[in-house]
C-alpha cells in the first residue's frame, strides 16, 4: 500500500500509467500498467463475454378462434421444433371483428396448445387478453447435461 503520490512516482519511473482497477471499498485499488494495453485487454474480455451469451429468440404462432384441428397440429409441431432449438414461443389467438365474443374458444385453444407442449416447454406467462389478442408465452425446458 502506497500513497497516491508515491504510486505516481513509481509509475513515472517505469514509463507506465497508474490505473484505478477498483474504486469500491475503503481503499481504491490501482495498478501500474500500460493504459492502452489495459484498455485492449478489457475490450477483448468484453468481446469474449458477449460471444458466450446466448441470444433469446422469440417465435410467434398465430391462431384464430376458429382454427381447425389440422392447422392446430401443424402449428403445434412447429412450436415443438422451436422449443427444441431453444427459442421461446409466443402463441396468440387474434380476435378479428366480432369474433371477440368467442374468448372461451381462444382460451380452450391456448390451453390445448400449452398441454401439447408441456413435455418440451414450460408456461412463462399464462393466457391473458391484451386488446384483441389472447397471448401465452412458453419457454423451453432446461436441457439436462
Amino acid at each position: 500500500m502506497y500513497p497516491v503520490a508515491d504510486a505516481l512516482v513509481i509509475a513515472r519511473e517505469q514509463s507506465l500509467d497508474l490505473v484505478e482497477i477498483s474504486a469500491s471499498g475503503d481503499i481504491p485499488i490501482c495498478r501500474v500498467v500500460d493504459y492502452s494495453k489495459f484498455k485492449y485487454e478489457q475490450k477483448k474480455k468484453q468481446k469474449e463475454i458477449k460471444a458466450k451469451t446466448h441470444k433469446v429468440v422469440l417465435k410467434e404462432i398465430r391462431f384464430g378462434p376458429n382454427t381447425d384441428d389440422h392447422d392446430f397440429e401443424f402449428k403445434l409441431k412447429h412450436a415443438i421444433n422451436f422449443l427444441k432449438e431453444g427459442s421461446k414461443v409466443k402463441a396468440y389467438v387474434h380476435f378479428a371483428g366480432r369474433t371477440i365474443v368467442y374468448k372461451d374458444r381462444g382460451l380452450n385453444l391456448l390451453t390445448r396448445f400449452t398441454e401439447g407442449l408441456a413435455e418440451f416447454g414450460k408456461i412463462e406467462q399464462g393466457p391473458m387478453l391484451e386488446g384483441k389478442r389472447m397471448i401465452v408465452f412458453i419457454a423451453p425446458k432446461a436441457v439436462k447435461k
